[in-house]
C-alpha cells in the first residue's frame, strides 16, 4: 500500500556513507524529531536526476533550511558507494545521500517501480515528501516519465502554502 499524508514513515534500513565507511541507518532514527525533505530518484547519475532533480535541491538547500527543514535527503535504489560518489560529483554538501540498495524502503513506502524493461530492475518512483517527526505532511509523486511535482521548487511552494494556513 502506498504511503499517504498523515502516515508514519515505515521502518526500514537505508545506508549512508560516513567517515567510518558505509553505515546502516534506521528510518525510525533518521526521521525522529526532525522535519525532513526526502526526495527519491530512479537512479544516481541518470540524466534527469543529475541535470535537474539533485541540482534543484542543491540550489534551494539554504531556502529549505530557512523554512524550518532540518535535513534534506536524496534517496535512490543504488548502493552506498554510488550515492556517495554522486553526491561528491554534484557538490551536494548538506544533502544526505541515502542508499536504498535493495529497494526495501521504496517498497515499504509503496513507491517502487519496475524498470526491468530498461535493465534497471526494481527502482523507486520519482517523488518528494516532507515528514515532521516521522509523519508525512506533504507527498508529491511524479507520473511515469515526468519531473514536475517533486522538484525543490514544488516542495518550497508546498511549504509556503502550508505556512500561509492553506494546508498541504
Amino acid at each position: 500500500m502506498t504511503i499517504h499524508v498523515g502516515d508514519r514513515i515505515p521502518v526500514a534500513t537505508i545506508n549512508q556513507m560516513s567517515d567510518r565507511g558505509p553505515q546502516p541507518v534506521s528510518t525510525t532514527d533518521y526521521f525522529a524529531g526532525r522535519k525532513i525533505v526526502l526526495f527519491s530518484v530512479p537512479g544516481a547519475f541518470t540524466p534527469t536526476c543529475s541535470a535537474y532533480h539533485l541540482p534543484g535541491f542543491i540550489k534551494n538547500r539554504d531556502e529549505l533550511f530557512k523554512r524550518g527543514i532540518d535535513a534534506i535527503a536524496c534517496m535512490a535504489v543504488n548502493d552506498v558507494f554510488v550515492m556517495h560518489a554522486w553526491g561528491k560529483h554534484a557538490n551536494a554538501d548538506g544533502i544526505d545521500m541515502l542508499a536504498d540498495g535493495n529497494g526495501d524502503f521504496a517498497l515499504a513506502l509503496g513507491l517502487e517501480k519496475d524498470s526491468s524493461a530498461f535493465g534497471m530492475g526494481i527502482r523507486s518512483q520519482r517523488f518528494a515528501l516532507v515528514a515532521d517527526d516521522s509523519i508525512v505532511t506533504h507527498l508529491m509523486v511524479e507520473a511515469p516519465g515526468e519531473f514536475r511535482v517533486s522538484s525543490a521548487e514544488s516542495v518550497l511552494a508546498a511549504l509556503s502554502t502550508a505556512s500561509n494556513g492553506q494546508g498541504s
